[in-house]
């Protein structure tokens, strides 16, 4: 891969990298630095952060030291850096702030991509009708602070279709992406389709089920029998599963060698067969493996 890696285009005409690296639960410069730079130097060009992550400067650091190293021949707009909202600060104005402190944090004068991270606000009950007026009025501080430049795309993470469908309804600027828990055992068709249907491109998160679905934990039949014939990891397989849907993703991995094997997923495809089997899969073993929106309002 080099600076040309595979892109989805999104509704107005601008680019989403097809993969990027998570980072989640990666605090320290020294979990950090080595995965990311070998990420960069693999091929990778979206790293996806979140305020609640607490890795924003340190990322920020790292890309400034990528920046400066001419080995990587890299240069702020071949990069993609997103970040997200934390739930203790939905609402226009906790909002902006937000934003504006994560660009101090990365030193950056724009983000490519921000999202709502949580479709509810710290320390209100599920219910509370609240939690829709204030995600609604932090969508209308992102819908702002891109008309100003300072986010170059925005969206929304973890949205049921209902939230989806109010925002849809609500927004003057459409999410340009909608990042979802998704893999073969949570297969949330219904939600895609309502993406495609408003042209809001997906990025799945979470595509190893938390590393359970490749670790031997939870068992995908065929799985196994798929990847020994293609003569690539289990991950790879569930990676190019998501990628060959037209869904992108931010494999995560505190060793910079799986960063490098998650990264090949462009150079190999899947059968309809293969397809249709990790398709079927959530029939009758589904399971999520990270937080659940269904009864936030």
């Amino acid at each position: 891969m080099t600076n040309q890696q595979p892109t989805f285009t999104l509704h107005d005409g601008t680019f989403l990298p097809k993969l990027g690296l998570g980072t989640y639960r990666m605090k320290t410069m020294k979990e950090l630095r080595p995965v990311v730079k070998e990420a960069i130097r693999t091929g990778y060009r979206l790293i996806d952060s979140a305020s609640v992550y607490r890795n924003e400067k340190g990322l920020g650091n790292i890309i400034r030291e990528i920046l400066q190293d001419e080995s990587f021949g890299v240069q702020r707009k071949d990069l993609f850096i997103t970040s997200k909202l934390a739930p203790k600060d939905q609402g226009y104005d906790a909002c902006y702030n937000a934003v504006i402190s994560s660009l101090e944090k990365f030193e950056l004068e724009y983000l490519d991509l921000y999202l709502i991270h949580w479709p509810g606000t710290s320390k209100l009950k599920l219910d509370n009708p609240k939690n829709q007026e204030n995600r609604t009025r932090s969508y209308q501080a992102l819908e702002q602070l891109y008309k100003e430049g300072k986010i170059r795309q925005i969206g929304i993470s973890n949205y049921t279709i209902g939230h989806l469908q109010h925002l849809i309804d609500t927004c003057t600027v459409l999410p340009h992406v909608h990042q979802f828990e998704l893999h073969p055992g949570l297969y949330q068709k219904d939600l895609i389709s309502l993406c495609e249907k408003n042209h809001i491109q997906v990025q799945a998160y979470s595509s190893l089920g938390e590393g359970k679905l490749v670790n031997g934990k939870v068992d995908i039949e065929g799985l196994d029998q798929i990847s020994e014939r293609l003569n690539v990891t289990k991950a790879q397989v569930l990676l190019r599963w998501a990628i060959q849907h037209g869904w992108a993703v931010i494999p995560k991995s505190t060793s910079p060698e799986r960063v490098k094997v998650n990264g090949d997923i462009f150079s190999f495809d899947l059968t309809d067969q293969d397809m249709n089997l990790l398709d079927d899969y959530h029939t009758s073993k589904g399971k999520r493996f990270c937080w659940d929106p269904t009864n936030i309002y």
